[in-house]
């Protein structure tokens, strides 16, 4: 008796980029049936194909199906369509143009490509028009949804609040300072329900690196990320990298907020990393096998207590912190990171009349349409928000009034800035400018602008 044994080879070209994950299972599956001639594989090269399959032959969910689209729609790719697994088919058909068929096991992969002789096509996924997210409470506009804290919940605290809507409208970072129970961690995450609306190439490349991950939710579409890491993170955690190169916290909070509470109990070095992305957007991460480059235009938005038991310069007295326990804890944020944060402000503890009375501010829909307002006029005239600006357009578009640059030009000689410190104040005043609805910042811009530069001085 004769036995016919068939031996395949599967070539994973290019042999030195690390292969990982199973998404590869299904097109190996597919290729060695049309190599052993029991499918057609003239069709093949018309699709592009990603999917586990387990034993069975069914068809499991993988990671980065969104992002494996995404990049391909942006390159121009020719491929016809996607045949990805029934879970994947949500996230990625959000991709404008993109023609997703999915499939639940590899037997309707292959009736797919034997529809002549009787057996059924795959249907294409047809996508909502809108993802929506949950239900929207009683106060919230359709641009802020109740999974966005209202500021409205917030007590007092007006310069905070104040401030809060300036880094919104211009995309700036900030760091909140003040004793334990004073609200900043509240404010900070009730940033992004009055940041700008998403718009869907922003949508798209921040839910393409979620499905990385696997964590992506297309009921999240439009939400911007909001992640907030343990002080005990690593670099590793923060900055992405590991055996597999991941995007880490800073990239998944791409087009949203990246909120750091208790700043100075981070790992110095884990600072010292958001340097580069706070000034270029992005992360380059390299290893012995691969380099990998991810987007991480975030928003800082941190937070920290005056000294190590938090009560400094409060009235009750309750601090006994040296000054050189105070200098050391607060250098611990390092003068060059400091200086790439804009908004430094003093956030107060409220009196018993305010702490106990009912909220006197605006909830985050008013707040958020003046945002919109201002962000509109920024991408009208420059096409980006303010803190993105820098070099000669810098110079010509944040210039202020005369007496107001004598002004600015007084407070870089007296605190001693940096060039960095003086271009940022610019921008910072050019987006309360856009707020007040102004071409040009004036004495009352820049002398807000100053004030927000104040709280923390390195000596």
């Amino acid at each position: 008796m004769n036995h016919t044994t068939l031996t395949s080879t599967v070539n994973l070209a290019p042999a030195d980029l690390p292969k990982e994950s199973g998404r590869f299972d299904l097109p190996i599956a597919l290729g060695i049936l049309a190599a052993s001639g029991q499918m057609p594989a003239a069709a093949l090269g018309d699709y592009e194909y990603a999917g586990e399959l387990s034993l069975s032959g069914e068809l499991r969910p993988i990671r980065g199906a969104l992002a494996m689209t995404f990049a391909m729609q942006r390159e121009g790719s020719t491929r016809r369509a996607f045949i990805l697994p029934r879970a994947n088919a949500a996230e990625a058909a959000l991709v404008a143009g993109a023609v997703v068929l999915p499939a639940d096991s590899l037997l309707q992969v292959c009736a797919h490509f034997a529809a002549g002789n009787g057996e059924q096509r795959l249907e294409r996924h047809v996508a909502q028009a809108e993802p929506q997210p949950a239900a929207l409470s009683s106060r919230s506009s359709p641009s802020s949804p109740s999974m966005y804290p209202d500021l409205l919940d917030v007590k007092g605290q007006a310069h905070a609040r104040r401030a809060l809507e300036i880094a919104a409208a211009g995309g700036h970072s900030m760091l909140l300072i003040g004793p334990p129970g004073t609200g900043k961690s509240m404010l900070a995450a009730r940033l992004p329900g009055i940041l700008p609306p998403m718009t869907e190439d922003e949508a798209l490349e921040s839910a393409a690196l979620q499905s990385l991950i696997g964590s992506f939710d297309p009921a999240r579409w439009k939400i911007r990320p909001y992640r907030a890491p343990h002080h005990t993170a690593s670099a590793v955690a923060m900055v992405g990298g590991s055996s597999s190169v991941r995007p880490g916290e800073i990239s998944l909070a791409h087009r949203g907020v990246l909120f750091l509470d208790e700043l100075p109990e981070f790992e110095r070095r884990v600072l010292e990393v958001l340097r580069e992305p706070l000034e270029s957007g992005c992360i380059t991460i390299s290893r012995a096998a691969r380099q990998a480059r991810f987007p991480a235009r975030f928003q800082l938005i941190a937070a920290m207590n005056p000294c190590p038991c938090g009560y400094a310069g409060q009235a009750s007295g309750r601090c006994r912190c040296s000054p050189d326990m105070i200098a050391r804890y607060q250098g611990r944020i390092s003068g060059p990171l400091l200086d790439r944060i804009d908004l430094q402000v003093e956030v107060g503890a409220l009196d018993q009349e305010e702490l106990l009375g009912a909220s006197s501010g605006e909830p985050s829909a008013a707040v958020a349409l003046r945002v919109r307002q201002a962000a509109a006029r920024q991408m009208a005239r420059q096409g980006s928000l303010n803190e993105a600006l820098a070099g000669a357009e810098l110079d010509r578009l944040c210039q202020p009034d005369a007496a107001a640059d004598k002004l600015l030009r007084s407070a870089m000689a007296r605190l001693a800035w940096s060039a960095r410190s003086y271009h940022r104040v610019l921008r910072v005043a050019r987006t309360i400018a856009d707020l007040d609805g102004l071409d040009t910042a004036g004495c009352a811009q820049v002398a807000e602008a100053i004030q927000y530069r104040r709280a923390i001085r390195h000596a």
